[in-house]
């Protein structure tokens, strides 16, 4: 169980000397950050009894599920599972995590070598020649983990050839969705993830805030996309932000009509980044000049909504009791009903990837548990006018939720807090 405190100490944001458990950063990760200089140079990876522990917790989450096997492709499962980065291909590659031992790896032969530079010595790599049928192998590792009919569950991100495939070519097999496996684990973070994702969710906010500085009439959403991603490349990290200006806000994804910086345009800016893989995403909506007073009754609308949502969070509440507490909000400020203005889903989970189970949304009765990370992003859109989206990431707790990476907004010109 991961109280408070801890995440108190895991986030280090408020903390004293930015400490962060179990010495995962330096203090160096924050210091002198108007400077902007490199903060991740303190952060250690995982280790490899990190990546033991979770395939435990999937191995036991096969068997109480009655699955024999799991197969993992390319993508953020294999990385999560195995610190294996490999890219989505035509040709069929991933492990074989299983109950009995070690994960068995089925690799394109010409790749084995480019394989052992990633998979520790111990485990069994089973290479496949151009013409050779790479399921009927999958089929032969289940034969010799003993259940040639048994249960295979298949990752969700695995490319449906691979599944039609299985299928052809293994017809004794039961395929079974992966997601109960795969989703159960990544969807709680322990306290190293945590750590990594408010470190990157800082960076983000820090980029953003250097960006804004430099906000000048006629710019481009390019020329700003520019200035977010040269601070967060400072920082250390690869990251974005994808700017727009004026009645492009009212967009929920931006449009493709171009246009450049004027007084009184709202510019929002979403975008993200990652730390040791895990990933931040931050909204912030801000008008360049004096903005209107519809402009900033409408922001203040969106950031009720999202202080309305994190307060609801604690665990036992329903995923989308959360969507509901932020839609009430913008609701009676007459912004509704439902989609109408506020046209999309609260938030969605975060981790290794940006959009990532579970999901704040209608209906979904999932219930949170402390180490689900959401971001909580509000907005209302106004077409042929602008639109506000405010969005932080959090993390729920034993009592509630608590923003990563600080630095939340608290007015229309503050969007970083007091500074």
């Amino acid at each position: 169980m991961i109280s408070r405190r801890s995440f108190l100490k895991v986030g280090g944001l408020s903390v004293s000397s930015f400490g962060f458990a179990n010495g995962l950063l330096t203090q160096s990760a924050f210091a002198q950050e108007a400077k902007l200089q490199n903060m991740v140079a303190g952060v250690k990876s995982l280790a490899p009894e990190d990546y033991e522990a979770r395939l435990e917790k999937a191995r036991k989450l096969m068997a109480d599920q009655n699955i024999d096997a799991l197969f993992v492709s390319g993508g953020s499962d294999l990385s999560y599972f195995a610190n294996v980065n490999w890219f989505i291909s035509e040709r069929t590659f991933g492990g074989v995590i299983n109950r009995k031992g070690k994960t068995i790896w089925v690799w394109p032969s010409f790749e084995a070598e480019s394989a052992r530079e990633m998979i520790p010595k111990d485990q069994e790599l089973r290479p496949w020649e151009e013409h050779e049928n790479p399921f009927k192998l999958i089929g032969g590792v289940m034969k010799d983990l003993g259940v040639p009919s048994g249960r295979l569950a298949i990752a969700p991100a695995t490319r449906s050839f691979i599944v039609f495939g299985l299928r052809k070519d293994v017809p004794g097999l039961e395929l079974v969705n992966g997601a109960a496996v795969t989703e159960e684990c990544r969807g709680v973070k322990n306290e190293k993830e945590l750590a990594y994702m408010d470190l990157a969710n800082k960076i983000t906010k820090l980029a953003y805030r250097e960006g804004f500085k430099q906000l000048k009439e006629g710019m481009t959403p390019r020329d700003l996309s520019g200035a977010i991603g040269a601070a967060h490349q400072q920082m250390g990290v690869r990251g974005n932000g994808g700017p727009q200006f004026g009645p492009s806000t009212a967009f929920p994804h931006g449009s493709r009509v171009p246009r450049t910086l004027h007084e009184g345009d709202v510019v929002m800016v979403d975008g993200g980044c990652s730390v040791e893989g895990y990933q931040s995403d931050v909204t912030r909506s801000i008008v360049f000049g004096k903005p209107s007073d519809k402009q900033k009754t409408v922001w203040e609308i969106v950031k009720k909504a999202q202080d309305a949502a994190l307060k609801a969070v604690r665990p036992g509440v329903a995923c989308g009791d959360i969507d509901r507490a932020a839609r009430k909000v913008i609701e009676e400020a007459g912004y509704g009903p439902a989609y109408k203005y506020f046209a999309h889903r609260l938030g969605h989970g975060i981790g290794m990837d940006s959009h990532e189970y579970p999901y704040l949304v209608k209906e979904n009765m999932l219930k949170l548990q402390p180490g689900m990370t959401f971001s909580d992003e509000p907005g209302i859109y106004i077409y042929g006018e602008f639109g506000m989206r405010n969005e932080d990431c959090f993390v729920v707790t034993e009592d509630g939720g608590r923003y990563l990476g600080g630095m939340d907004a608290i007015a229309i010109d503050k969007p970083f807090g007091e500074e």
